[in-house]
This record gives C-alpha cells, structure tokens and sequence, in this order.
C-alpha cells in the first residue's frame, strides 16, 4: 500500500502554472497582502516552458476584440503595464508598429469592422490609411488599405517571466518546479506526486492543462482544450530588413487565429507565421509528438468533431501550409510581394495554442474565468494573454476576493 504524500504547511495562496499570467497572479496577490505566504508550483523545470515562451512576443494594441469582451477591456490596460513594467526593470522592448492590410476590395468590410473595434476598444493612435500610406510604413508592404496600430510592440516575454519571478522570489514567494499537479479541490487542497499543499485560495493558471486540473475539482468538462500547433518560419538577416514592424493580412472572422504575418523581433531578424493546426499533443513542439490521453481527449470531445465538420477546408489548407514552405510564403507575399523560398534561413519554431472548445463546436475567443469554491480557474487564456497579464491578473483577484 502506497503512504500518502506528506502534508506541507498551509499557505495564504498557490499558484499553479508558471507562466506569465500565473506568475502575474502571484505578484498581485503579493502587492495586495505583503506579508502573504505564496508558493507557486509548475511542473516544468523553469518559468515559461510553454505558451509564454513559445508564442511571436509581440504587445497586442486590442484591435480584434469585440468590444465588451475581458480581451477587449484588458488588452490595452495590460499593454500600459506591460510598457510600464519592461521600463521600469530595463527590459528590452520596442514599440514598433503595425499594419493590419485589406489586400483588396474585397477585405475593405472586414478592415471596417477591425476599425470599429479597434476605436470602440481605445486603441492609443489607431487610424485607418489608404494604400499609397502604407510603403511610407512598410516599403514593401502592399494592399488597398490598412489599420496602422503604432502602440503595438515587441518583447521577450519569457524575459519578463524570468524579471517576474527573480522579483517574487526577492519578497519571499517559493518556487516548486518538477511539481505536476494531479488534484485540486474546492477547500484550497492541491496534490502533487510528492505533496499535498493547502490554501485559503487557489488560482489555477494551467494554461494547456486548464480544463483537466478543473474536472479535477469537480468543475464542469466544458469548455475541452483541444491544441493547435503554430510554426514560424524566419527569414535570412539582411542588412535592411523587409519589415519595419509587424504587417498581418485581414483575419477571418469565424476563426480566433490572425493568419501568416510577418514580425520583426528585437534582434532584427522576421518570423512568419504562425500556421494552426490541431495536432495530437499539448506540447507538439514537435510535429510527430503524439500523447495518447492527449489524443483521446481531443478526439472524445463532440466540440472537436463539430469543428471539423465546419472547418474542414480550412484545416486542410493548414496542413498543405505546414507541409509547404512555398505555400508557406506564397501567403506573406499575398502583402509582402517578391518574398520566395530562398530568402528563408531554414529555422523552424513552433509554439501550440490551447484552444478552448465548446461541446457544440464554438472556439471560444474570449478569455474564461470561472470559480469551485475557494479555487479559481482561468479555462481560457489564449493571445492576447501575455500582453494582458498584469490586467488579467488585477480581474482574477478581483473576481476570487
């Protein structure tokens, strides 16, 4: 017979996941009671080991967001504080700007709708341009119009996660790393494989894992994480880069994902991408990494098959750009003309969204916050999340006292 984990002493708060939203969570529980005792567990070997340190790095202005929705409320604050912060701890970052291009006519209704947002939404120096603005911006850009979003920018955020937790641990907040947590429970328990840890309140920032830890507590199955992959390719370093800033194509409106852009980063060098792609692994860094509960979850959930059933032709052109670097292309010089395969320095690098899936199909856009006691879960955290950290974590303890 298995002896029960030993028993820890009690806590004020855990924090689970360390990531960015998790360990923005613990520093405001920490500005709020000082004196608190916090511990955060991860199960990783470090702080952003997946999502935070895996995605384009780029500040979202909160442009997309319908307006109402958290996203569009804690966008733009949390851009302020992520500004505010990276200045105050001297971490590198650059406001550099970006154009969301209408490559024709045909995209004007939809660039209508991104402005309205946009404006509704206090996007700081938003404004629409005709296509002749855009080379004054982007030289090799090219579209019938675009939004330009100056007050976008560029970060490390697994920099800021690291700043973060060096800033924690500075005021006495324990790390447990190596720790995957099994259990939580709505009395404040948390059960990992080597301890049982309790808490007058618990915060679950799993990220990729949020919906198993909160059927864990008896919380409801849906919304099911279901993981798509994205990849980016990079282009060769040349001594004028082809982007100034960040250039995105006009998104679809039915999907949560912003299609192939182009993103300069703070070394000079330009991604693009991402691609999306449900794959078989919540951490498919790797395109053949296949984990079998992974896999059942995904498959056994009605909401995975009734997006397929809708998305099906946009789910295979996914994967004939993921298997295409031409392809792959092809899709930035819709907007980026002259761009080919050879200006490609052949890196690869993938990061897998946790994409919240309704039962009946419905990809859920905006971010999920929900209660089980005195245990509060946040089921959907996807971009733009780490811009919004610092405001999401100001929501979360708002919401759980």
């Amino acid at each position: 017979m298995t002896s029960p984990a030993p028993i820890t002493p009690r806590y004020d708060a855990v924090v689970v996941g360390a990531g960015i939203v998790g360990l923005a969570v613990a520093r405001e529980l920490l500005h709020r009671r000082p004196d608190s005792r916090i511990v955060v567990v991860e199960q990783a070997a470090d702080v952003a080991a997946h999502q935070t340190g895996h995605n384009s790095g780029v500040i979202h202005g909160g442009i997309y967001y319908q307006p109402g929705s958290l996203k569009a409320r804690l966008c733009v604050e949390g851009a302020r504080l992520m500004y505010d912060y990276c200045a105050e701890h001297k971490i590198p970052h650059e406001r550099s700007g970006k154009l969301i291009v209408a490559r024709d006519a045909q995209e004007l209704g939809r660039l209508d709708e991104l402005e309205r947002r946009g404006l509704a939404n206090q996007v700081p120096g938003l404004r629409r341009i005709d296509g002749a603005e855009i080379a004054e911006i982007e030289p090799h850009a090219v579209g019938a119009a675009a939004l330009h979003a100056p007050n976008t920018g560029i970060v490390d955020y697994a920099q800021v996660a690291r700043a973060i937790r060096a800033e924690l641990e500075g005021q006495g907040v324990e790390f447990r790393f190596g720790e995957q947590v099994r259990e939580v429970d709505e009395t404040g328990g948390v059960r990992t494989a080597t301890a049982r840890l309790r808490a007058d309140r618990v915060v679950v920032c799993a990220g990729l894992w949020a919906d198993r830890l909160a059927r864990s507590c008896g919380a409801e199955a849906n919304p099911r994480i279901v993981p798509f992959r994205g990849a980016y390719l990079r282009l060769a370093r040349t001594e004028n880069p082809v982007v100034r800033g960040m250039i995105y194509p006009v998104p679809d409106p039915d999907l949560p994902f912003l299609g192939v852009h182009l993103t300069r980063h703070l070394d000079g060098l330009v991604s693009l991408g991402p691609t999306a792609m449900l794959v078989g692994a919540r951490d498919a860094y790797r395109l053949g990494r296949v984990r079998g509960r992974d896999l059942a979850e995904t498959l056994s959930w009605p909401g995975t098959w009734r997006v397929a059933r809708q998305y099906w032709r946009t789910g295979l052109g996914e994967i004939a750009t993921a298997a295409s670097r031409r392809r792959f292309v092809a899709a930035a010089a819709e907007y980026v003309p002259g761009l080919g395969v050879g200006d490609l320095d052949g890196t690869v690098h993938a990061g897998v969204r946790a994409q919240a899936v309704d039962r009946d199909g419905t990809l859920v856009d905006d971010f999920v916050i929900s209660e089980h006691g005195v245990t509060g879960f946040v089921r959907n955290a996807p971009s733009p999340a780490a811009t919004s950290a610092f405001a999401l974590a100001r929501e979360l303890v708002d919401r759980l006292g």
